[in-house]
């Protein structure tokens, strides 16, 4: 059981990589296991902030923001190149800064496709592995996907539409609520603070370059499945089986991969922690209790 604290402080910090100042979350002992938290769209670390005060008292939790997102810079597009690539990248270079050789990925949407390319490229610094609604596989596409494909094949001609419909009240709003029908279990300053962030100057542009890139994330499916298979990371997997964009067929796909994985559908959205916070802390807590110390961490 995970032990609550709200007194388990956490501190907002700056690292400078390469010249942009990255900001982040950490909490929890120095020495304790640490759990390298990766956001989703259009959010930033502070989705994990609430997970962080309960898992803090046992675990060392970093929470990046994303060059471009929350508090980090945010540099035009002819000043950084937004690829998921990048992205990744660039949080290895930040994880290398805080001097972090070893650490459970615990990876949300845009978290996974970034997670799963740090885990490629590093794979003896990755020690397990939480997927919450960040999809590998075609199985798990929600019917939101077949609009972006336009996009993709003629950014011309769609990018306009794409920016208007990113940056919608109704969009940001639909991808906490997904189907669920529990409405009212859900704060709307979920949405409200994620709309500030997304109607700042130019971060329309930022998000037009992600979601037109997001297609190398599915390209790259079979080479990241093909990895899982190698390695079998430990791996938890929790979803909402409300979200729309990445549907629960997505978080059984991953059995076929990681048989041992333990695979839990939870009674939320596409941001699971919005109504099942304090299950996702116990999955997370039991799930860290259970791996063995041979998998060692630092």
């Amino acid at each position: 059981m995970y032990r609550h604290s709200m007194s388990v402080p956490i501190r907002y910090r700056y690292a400078t990589v390469e010249g942009l100042k990255v900001f982040y979350r950490v909490a929890g002992p120095a020495s304790a296991p640490v759990i390298l938290a990766l956001h989703g769209v259009p959010s930033s670390s502070r989705m994990y902030d609430p997970l962080m005060r309960k898992l803090a008292p046992r675990y060392r939790l970093i929470a990046p923001d994303y060059i471009g997102f929350g508090n980090s810079d945010t540099p035009p597009p002819n000043k950084f190149t937004y690829t998921f690539d990048n992205l990744a990248a660039f949080t290895l270079k930040f994880a290398d800064i805080l001097g972090l050789r070893r650490f459970t990925l615990l990876m949300q949407d845009y978290g996974g496709p970034v997670g799963m390319r740090m885990a490629t490229a590093r794979p003896e610094a990755v020690r397990a592995m939480i997927f919450q609604n960040a999809n590998v596989y075609d199985e798990g596409l929600g019917l939101v996907w077949e609009t972006r494909r336009p996009f993709w094949s003629d950014r011309s001609a769609h990018e306009a539409t794409v920016r208007q419909g990113a940056l919608a009240p109704a969009t940001v709003r639909n991808r906490h609520l997904g189907s669920d029908p529990n409405t009212e279990a859900y704060d709307p300053d979920l949405w409200m603070d994620e709309l500030a962030y997304l109607h700042r100057p130019g971060i329309d542009a930022i998000q037009a370059e992600l979601i037109y890139d997001y297609q190398n994330n599915l390209a790259s499916y079979p080479t990241w499945q093909a990895w899982l298979r190698e390695h079998k990371p430990p791996s938890l997997i929790l979803w909402g089986r409300y979200d729309q964009s990445f549907i629960p067929p997505g978080a059984d796909a991953f059995k076929r991969d990681l048989p041992d994985a333990k695979v839990v559908l939870l009674e939320g959205g596409h941001f699971v922690m919005d109504t099942c916070l304090d299950e996702v802390a116990e999955e997370t807590e039991a799930f860290m209790q259970s791996l063995p110390e041979a998998l060692g961490y630092e």
